[in-house]
């Protein structure tokens, strides 16, 4: 009879973060986000997305790459005012304004600091804005990352 009680609790403690999760669900890509590398596939860095009068932009939070930790990285390969300045603290997404659907974010860029080149950015979110699709486009081509929300 006790273990037919924990068990119906459970279930309807189940029930309850299923139908209320909605209510939870993030709707803004503000946060912070865990990116991957595209070669290996491994956490790349924690980019904190932020918003200032309705205009997002991210910063470099942190490193996650375990052979460069500790290292002091900079951007050697950027042609702007982000040149020579270090990764860590560094502006990697600028102007990303919520699109008039609502449903993404975009007339941004983003920077990639490996190559120094920039490309315009969208932003979408994913299952209830644990994860964020991040779009850099160049012309017709683009490539997508998902990112990872860690808070």
């Amino acid at each position: 009879n006790n273990n037919f009680t924990n068990c119906a609790k459970s279930l309807l403690a189940m029930l309850l973060l299923i139908a209320f999760e909605p209510l939870y669900a993030q709707t803004s890509p503000a946060g912070l986000w865990q990116s991957t590398d595209d070669t290996s596939g491994q956490p790349r860095a924690l980019i904190r997305i932020s918003e200032k009068n309705n205009v997002f932009y991210g910063v470099i939070e942190k490193n996650l790459l375990p052979n460069l930790t500790g290292a002091v990285l900079i951007c050697s390969l950027c042609t702007d005012d982000r040149k020579d300045k270090p990764l860590i603290g560094l502006e990697i997404m600028r102007q990303i304004k919520q699109s008039s659907d609502g449903l993404v974010w975009d007339d941004g860029e983003i920077l990639d600091p490996d190559k120094g080149r920039t490309y315009k950015l969208r932003l979408q979110l994913l299952e209830n804005g644990k994860r964020l699709q991040v779009r850099g486009l160049i012309g017709p081509f683009f490539r997508n990352q998902t990112w990872v929300r860690i808070l």
